[in-house]
């Protein structure tokens, strides 16, 4: 059984988000071994793939090191270019049925365009103990599936560093405990719109490199902060990051992205 290492969001290896990405089953493994696995390979994600009747459609879960996801838009970059890149399926989009619904993905130009729900946030107070984790007083605070601290500045985003143990308590009013997005608008010299960093110790993942579940957030917040429907992001992960277009369509939104295989291994379990 083949498994990939992909770097999601990104245009050159060592870059992105990495998930590993097994090959598709014809029936779901049980959920403790995708667990073992999923623990195993130590990435923010692993991704199961199940086939279907349909040779474009496929079952897609989720597991980080600790648990199984809701949503991930990172692996689910990973598993279409897998799909299509790797596996040599010729489809011109891919359909994944997930807990969040069918996810659709498409190739656009040297990349994909995932059609994801959009995730509105709404202000809210910082709830207790945000600022003592962060280290750092918000200028805003925001709660959709996860907390948005939108900082002064681009430089405030690159110079969190927080208390995780202490950020893995806290939810407020997001609907997932312990998994808080930073954010600032970009510098005027940079080539993109926002900065963000994204900590998930809630769910296993100290920090990680380009989130997009948090996009499915960000873009709608700053498409309506920006009068515009289109938005360039840049998760500025230490030492990695990686660069994220969303596009607000309502109840969508479309995020775009590349990706780059960095590894083919082979399962012997």
């Amino acid at each position: 059984m083949r498994q990939w290492t992909v770097d999601a969001f990104a245009a050159a290896p060592f870059r992105g988000n990495p998930a590993c990405v097994v090959e598709p089953f014809d029936q779901w493994p049980s959920d403790d071994w995708m667990q073992a696995l999923a623990k195993e390979n130590n990435q923010a994600e692993t991704a199961f793939l199940l086939r279907t009747a349909d040779p474009a459609r496929f079952g897609l879960r989720w597991f980080t090191p600790g648990m199984e996801v809701d949503l991930c838009g990172h692996a689910t970059l990973a598993s279409a270019h897998v799909l299509l890149a790797e596996a040599g399926l010729e489809a011109a989009a891919l359909t994944f049925d997930t807990r969040s619904g069918p996810l659709i993905v498409s190739r656009a130009g040297e990349g994909y365009e995932m059609d994801f729900p959009a995730d509105p946030p709404r202000r809210t107070a910082a709830p207790e103990g945000l600022v003592e984790a962060l280290g750092v007083t918000p200028v805003e605070v925001w709660a959709g599936r996860y907390l948005v601290a939108v900082l002064s500045d681009a430089a405030a985003v690159r110079a969190v560093t927080p208390d995780i143990r202490a950020l893995a308590a806290i939810q407020g009013e997001a609907g997932e405990i312990g998994q808080v997005i930073v954010c600032a608008p970009a510098d005027a010299s940079d080539d993109v719109d926002v900065v963000d960093r994204f900590f998930a110790p809630g769910c296993g993942v100290d920090e990680d490199p380009a989130t997009g579940s948090a996009h499915c957030i960000l873009g709608p917040l700053y498409a309506d902060r920006l009068g515009r429907a289109t938005v360039r992001f840049r998760q500025v992960f230490p030492g990695r990051g990686g660069d994220i277009e969303t596009e607000a369509r309502g109840e969508r939104v479309l995020l775009r992205g590349r990706a780059v295989t960095v590894i083919e291994s082979r399962l012997r379990v």
